[in-house]
């Protein structure tokens, strides 16, 4: 392990799985195949990382044998790629400090350099003094022997750009990463290191050319211009994310890149979006659609 990510977009990926049909068991199978594939070609368009089973991985639904199998799988297959040591964060979405340490442990094994920890946030209303909650449960994971690099999420979004600015932070070890795309321009030109974003899964291109140009100082009045128009046509399709979730994650990465299947994941996160749906956001398709087939390698990486 290494002591920090890169900076830049890495994917919240979902996790694939079989149809029906095709497996023996009451839930579709792990299609760690696809999981793969899906994972080089992000590789290959810009993304810098990925988040395997977290928010949107469905890990959960999973056993700890096919968590487990799902990284190493992943690590092996960027490797034979040609993308060995590629950035691979695992997701622990549980709040019990010992099975998260579990789950580290079972990560690190299976190839993936960091951890991304859920904040305890459901019980922090009715907890006397429950300020105290995060930072304590942070310090027992990260001097935890055999755990490193641990990032930590929290759905409060709002502090971003102050501790990406924070001077009393040094940010070649804590490193702030937005989890909406929304804030992909603002927050990486205030010193953020990148974003986790679901979009990206989708339109790799596209994010990775903005998340560069967000990075790249002076900031030219051109690459301003091109940040707006880069920075809107993102932000019109993250609101199909945030309104759909996993299930329109999915069905929109088979429609566009045609990996998966159109049947979503396990239950109760199962099926496609509503007849006609998809429809309804056809200008945002277009207009993003039209956006990456423009970009060249150069645009984003």
């Amino acid at each position: 392990m290494t002591s920090s990510p890169p900076t830049g977009v890495f994917v919240p990926v979902p996790t694939f799985f079989k149809t029906q049909s095709e497996s023996k068991s009451l839930q579709p199978e792990v299609d760690v195949q696809t999981q793969v594939e899906h994972s080089v070609f992000l590789a290959k368009n810009g993304v810098r990382g990925l988040v395997l089973l977290g928010s949107t991985g469905e890990a959960i639904h999973m056993s700890r044998q096919e968590r487990i199998d799902l990284i190493s799988g992943v690590r092996k297959g960027l490797d034979e790629a040609g993308f060995k040591d590629y950035p691979i964060m695992a997701g622990t979405l549980i709040n019990s400090v010992d099975e998260t340490l579990e789950w580290l442990e079972d990560f690190k094994k299976a190839g993936a350099q960091w951890g991304l920890v859920l904040a305890p946030g459901y019980n922090y209303p009715g907890v006397t003094n429950g300020v105290m909650v995060t930072p304590e449960t942070y310090r027992i994971l990260a001097q935890h022997p055999n755990i490193v690099g641990c990032k930590m999420s929290h759905a409060v979004v709002s502090w971003h750009n102050q501790v990406s600015l924070d001077p009393k932070i040094d940010h070649n070890k804590f490193r702030v990463y937005s989890g909406l795309g929304q804030q992909l321009g603002p927050i990486v030109i205030f010193d953020a290191a990148g974003v986790i974003d679901g979009l990206a899964a989708i339109y790799p291109k596209t994010v990775c050319s903005l998340m560069k140009l967000a990075e790249t100082r002076p900031i030219t009045d051109e690459n301003l211009k091109k940040m707006k128009q880069l920075q809107y046509t993102v932000s019109t399709a993250e609101e199909y994310i945030g309104k759909y979730g996993i299930v329109g994650i999915k069905e929109a990465v088979k429609r566009v890149t045609d990996f998966g299947t159109m049947e979503g994941g396990r239950l109760p996160i199962k099926g496609k979006l509503p007849e006609g749906e998809w429809e309804k956001w056809s200008e945002t398709w277009e207009r993003i659609q039209k956006m990456e087939d423009s970009l060249t390698e150069k645009d984003f990486k």
